[in-house]
């Protein structure tokens, strides 16, 4: 992960002429004022989100630069379970996009962040096979006798809506049959790459996977929706850039590259 760099914005400094008034008048005397403008972003920020933004990220990500020229966004995208150790732990990050609400709020009480997170998307899950679905899974009572099936870490946002998922089927894999993965993109990656039969990630992954996989969907009454929170963390080293980039995320200009992706409004 690149090093951080603190951006001091100097502030316009608007003088205001001292004006002669007559001694009888009883208008307040004259002063010279400072008038702070708003900041404006610039340099470097490091943002911490859920592998399942990556693409969309990466995408807001330019086009956040391309808006304030002179500034430069860092993607770390990894579990949001994972990224919050790696915060706790010092790392140096202006801005956490998670993708549950949970993670948000262990920040959120040791004080790593201050300011109140923004809802900027949700998202769901879907059971994404092979091209063709060769083991012809069509629900999530099939996963039962598919021969692997791979799921996230059990710590981590997808692995617990996934399990959350399977309870709410009435659905056991046998534990032999399940393989785990670090965050979505990897759970994902072990079907791509033949380790696995089918998985169960987000609706976004599928999608972002094209024809290399094929979705089966998920009844709303079994599936669970995933609220995507973002925040600028307290000790951003760049605090300015990091309040516009989670503003930028939040606004319609992020919102409609996020739907482009897959998620669903807030």
């Amino acid at each position: 992960m690149r090093g951080m760099i603190r951006v001091i914005v100097p502030f316009a400094v608007a003088l205001v002429a001292a004006a002669t008034v007559p001694a009888a008048t009883d208008a307040s005397p004259a002063a010279s004022a400072s008038t702070p403008t708003a900041a404006t972003p610039t340099g470097e920020i490091t943002v911490a989100a859920a592998a399942s933004l990556t693409a969309a990220f990466g995408q807001i990500a330019s086009r956040f630069e391309k808006k304030y020229p002179g500034t430069d966004v860092t993607l770390n995208a990894d579990a949001s379970s994972a990224l919050v150790l790696q915060i706790q732990s010092g790392a140096p990050v202006d801005v956490f996009a998670s993708a549950d609400e949970a993670n948000m709020t262990k920040l959120v009480d040791d004080g790593h962040v201050t300011a109140k997170p923004i809802d900027f998307a949700r998202n769901k899950l879907e059971i994404a096979v092979k091209p063709g679905n060769p083991a012809k899974i069509k629900s999530l009572a099939d996963l039962a006798r598919a021969g692997v099936v791979a799921l996230c870490a059990a710590a981590v946002p997808c692995g617990n809506y996934a399990d959350a998922a399977l309870d709410a089927a009435g659905v056991t894999i046998p534990a032999d049959h399940i393989t785990r993965a670090a965050n979505a993109t990897a759970t994902l990656t072990a079907l791509s790459a033949g380790d696995a039969d089918a998985a169960v990630v987000y609706v976004t992954d599928v999608k972002g996977a094209g024809k290399a996989v094929a979705g089966v969907k998920i009844p709303d009454a079994q599936n669970q929706v995933a609220i995507y929170p973002i925040a600028p963390l307290a000790a951003a080293a760049n605090p300015t850039t990091a309040k516009a980039f989670a503003k930028y995320v939040a606004s319609p200009a992020g919102e409609k590259v996020l739907e482009q992706y897959g998620f669903l409004a807030p």
